[in-house]
């Protein structure tokens, strides 16, 4: 049973956010026969990442994104790093990048930066699997699990939106996180749902939009749109902050990089 985002705000999506979102397949089972390619080089079937009694946290994204990704799996090994669970014993992770041009190798180094944020780094080492495409399954495992997004030729980004999947051991897809940001109690909460075989649908979602990187510009540009009840004035605060942190985020990156040049010509 599919829970459609956009049937009464399309309307309000720019053009070329157009079918882009999330229609939450909850109840639904994903082809566990499904191939990618692992950090090593060698096709792997989904199957030999859902072991008995283990949930899997699932994503999508892509390496090379200039902007939502990061912040989704930053967030992510925040709130990992809060659970009193080890992965390998309660859960596993899966990390798919969408882009079929990406290697196993930008899938390893990828894996590498994010481990470094963790105390256990062995248990993620061997139980955060870091995948990419392999024959155009990166794609079909996103219409299973409902997750839209387009390649944009124009600027060589992909628009998507920010979201955590949450699948039973046996590959049943039982609950979905929004945003950037993780609660560790929601985390464990749907951490438990899907060892049991539990789902339920989300009622509060908040839809990040990775949309427009200008590199000529250097600015970013995103897209919010909130469903919950609450309504307008949330959006425009939590849109506000995610731009805020951007915008430092610019200046930072700006002023090291300043930094680095002056420290080049000193020596």
């Amino acid at each position: 049973m599919a829970l459609p985002l956009w049937s009464q705000t399309n309307a309000a999506v720019p053009a070329p956010l157009t079918g882009v979102g999330v229609d939450e397949q909850v109840g639904k089972s994903v082809d566990l026969n499904l191939e990618f390619t692992n950090e090593k080089g060698y096709q792997q079937p989904l199957k030999d990442f859902f072991k008995q009694g283990r949930p899997v946290l699932l994503n999508l994204v892509y390496y090379n994104c200039p902007m939502l990704c990061n912040l989704l799996l930053n967030g992510q090994v925040e709130a990992l790093g809060k659970i009193p669970w080890t992965p390998g014993d309660k859960y596993e992770v899966v990390t798919i990048s969408i882009n079929p041009a990406e290697t196993f190798n930008l899938a390893a180094a990828k894996k590498q930066t994010y481990l470094a944020g963790f105390d256990n780094r062995a248990a993620f080492e061997a139980h955060w699997h870091f995948l990419t495409d392999y024959a155009g399954n990166s794609k079909k495992l996103a219409d299973e699990i409902g997750f839209h997004y387009r390649w944009d030729p124009r600027i060589q980004n992909f628009a998507h939106t920010a979201a955590i999947m949450f699948l039973s051991p046996t590959g049943k897809i039982c609950r979905y996180l929004y945003g950037i940001k993780f609660k560790p109690l929601d985390m464990r909460l749907a951490f438990t749902e899907a060892s049991e075989n539990k789902f339920s649908f989300s009622v509060d979602r908040l839809l990040l939009f990775c949309y427009h990187y200008d590199p000529k510009a250097n600015s970013y540009a995103a897209f919010a749109m909130n469903f919950m009840r609450a309504g307008g004035v949330l959006i425009v605060l939590l849109l506000s902050v995610f731009m805020w942190r951007m915008r430092r985020s610019e200046k930072l990156r700006y002023q090291a990089e300043k930094e680095e040049v002056a420290l080049t010509k000193e020596h």
